[in-house]
């Protein structure tokens, strides 16, 4: 009797865990997002320029590694940055913060500018895009 009732307690657990929750857990507050880039020509281009617009002014910008940060002052709802270095597909290229990472749904990114290291510039879209992730 014991163990059934163990059984029949730990099956209770384990279908209240799974029915919990979802992919990610819901947060409010100050936050931090990551713009991943996605390119055709991941390791051949040298330099990037776009725009993160979003409901509020980010409070917080670093570049990936191994790249050089340009921006606009931080304030409003749309921010221009600048970065100079190797961009490669799939790399963070930049971290922002924001007021409430609720509304990470609500942030776009949207790219201008690429260019080779020759500074010739790269037609677009042309393959290019960004992700905002947490």
């Amino acid at each position: 009797m014991k163990r059934l009732c163990g059984a029949v307690l730990l099956v209770g657990v384990v279908t209240v865990g799974l029915s919990c929750g979802g992919k990610e857990p819901t947060m409010t507050g100050p936050g931090e997002v990551k713009v991943r880039l996605t390119s055709p020509n991941s390791g051949l281009d040298s330099a990037i320029t776009f725009t993160i617009t979003g409901p509020a002014a980010l409070t917080s910008a670093v570049p990936g590694a191994g790249l050089r940060l340009f921006q606009q002052p931080l304030g409003g709802t749309s921010t221009r940055f600048a970065l100079i270095g190797q961009l490669s597909t799939g790399a963070v290229i930049l971290t922002i913060g924001v007021q409430d990472i609720s509304e990470l749904t609500q942030y776009s990114g949207s790219i201008t500018g690429v260019a080779l290291p020759n500074y010739n510039l790269r037609p677009l879209p042309g393959g290019y895009a960004l992700a905002l992730t947490r």
